[in-house]
């Protein structure tokens, strides 16, 4: 049975691996770089306080993202009793108070999301870097303090890991708020354009999804079990704008025949509020694709994968093309045992036919948050993440509606 081979030296320089097991000293350094590009994009935001999307209500505003890194290790590391515990942790269990009365009033989600008020009074400026660099003092003292081994670096690793996720958080609401280049110097590289590839064949065969236990492993990604999956051919490469414009100049936007019940109510719902027929900002596609980023309007290469699609939008092109949505346990197969011949990922984020659950025989740990009702499976990574994260098991979730994140597809056989 094949499987991927994730095995590290124990002090690697591998971002992944410092990540997911490294020591003290490593995790130290990652994580001092990783607020350090946290305070790169509060500054960016700083400086244009009036440029935030008209539709701002999607997203977290830059004083609650930042401000909710330091929350994070605040609860995770500074307040947690039973950090030594490391998954094994009670959550519940009750925390020290924090150094800032109102943390959890304003950057816990679970309290943000009750009370909308949160967002009235968030610390800006001088005040909420104090929070950021007095928080962050206590992580770094704590970690010099707790000694090797995973129980007593996961909250670390954990906080780590939670910091990182944000850097894409940052850079959807970047792009919503019509950023120019010139502020984003240094965080946001070029997207990928490669050349195009033939799809692969995938032989049947018995295929271990998941990751195994050891160092630190993500809540979604455990654990690793067994799948028999059956021979099929999936695209080397995520789907290319030249393809997807092929979509919509058939009338695919138009056409019922294409779209699931739940992309169909989607798409008449957004042509109703926004008059939808490209995905989100694409201006033009005669005479190719025309995309606003960065502040300017772009002419996308024909070689690029498409991005900020919607799950339904990914269905209803596999519709057109005859072709379906790859399962995640092909995907991961695909990744592990084809690169060799060809298998590119990393670009985007990419839509799997999978509904958003825990493998089975899942037991929640520490960090456990349950996928919400509806949501979908994306596995991969994005050229704007960070390295760190580009792991082959790494799996997120999200509203099969949303079409902010860096995310496209890659198609399969029928």
């Amino acid at each position: 049975m094949l499987a991927c081979d994730m095995s590290v030296a124990p002090f690697s320089d591998d971002p992944v691996a410092v990540l997911r097991h490294g020591g003290a000293d490593a995790l130290s350094l990652a994580l001092m770089q990783a607020r350090n590009r946290t305070l790169r994009w509060l500054s960016v935001f700083e400086s244009v306080p009036a440029q935030l999307p008209p539709d701002a209500g999607r997203f977290s505003p830059p004083a609650w993202l930042a401000g909710h890194a330091g929350w994070f290790q605040d609860w995770w590391i500074a307040r947690h009793v039973q950090r030594a515990r490391g998954d094994a942790a009670d959550p519940r269990a009750p925390r020290l108070a924090s150094i800032e009365p109102a943390a959890d009033r304003w950057w816990s989600p679970q309290a943000s999301r009750r009370d909308q008020r949160w967002q009235m009074d968030l610390p800006q400026g001088d005040e909420l870097r104090a929070w950021l660099m007095a928080s962050f003092e206590t992580t770094l003292d704590l970690l010099a303090q707790a000694g090797e081994g995973d129980d007593a670096l996961f909250v670390f690793r954990a906080a780590l890991w939670h910091e990182l996720r944000l850097t894409e958080a940052w850079a959807e609401l970047a792009q919503a708020s019509d950023l120019p280049a010139t502020l984003l110097e240094g965080l946001w590289p070029d997207g990928p354009a490669l050349p195009a590839r033939p799809a692969l064949a995938l032989p049947a065969g018995r295929w271990r999804l998941g990751s195994d236990r050891g160092g630190f492993v993500p809540e979604a990604e455990r654990w690793a079990h067994e799948r028999v999956l059956p021979e099929s051919q999936i695209d080397a490469r995520p789907v290319v704008w030249a393809q997807y414009v092929e979509f919509v100049a058939d009338g695919g936007y138009d056409e019922r025949r294409w779209w699931s019940d739940a992309g169909w109510a989607w798409l008449q719902a957004e042509q109703s509020e926004q008059g939808a027929r490209v995905p989100r900002y694409v201006e033009q596609v005669r005479r190719g694709v025309v995309l606003r980023e960065r502040g300017r309007l772009v002419h996308a290469p024909a070689t690029q994968p498409v991005r900020h699609v919607t799950h339904h939008e990914a269905q209803a092109w596999c519709a057109w093309a005859g072709r379906r949505l790859p399962t995640e346990a092909e995907w991961e197969r695909a990744e592990c045992s084809l690169a060799a011949r060809g298998f590119v990922w990393g670009e985007v984020w990419e839509w799997v036919a999978d509904r958003a659950a825990p493998y089975p025989g899942h037991a929640p740990g520490a960090l456990a948050v349950p996928a919400p009702a509806g949501q979908r499976v994306l596995r991969g990574a994005s050229w704007l993440g960070a390295p760190a994260l580009r792991h082959p098991r790494a799996r997120r979730w999200a509203d099969p509606a949303r079409d902010h994140g860096f995310c496209g597809f890659r198609s399969c056989a029928l």
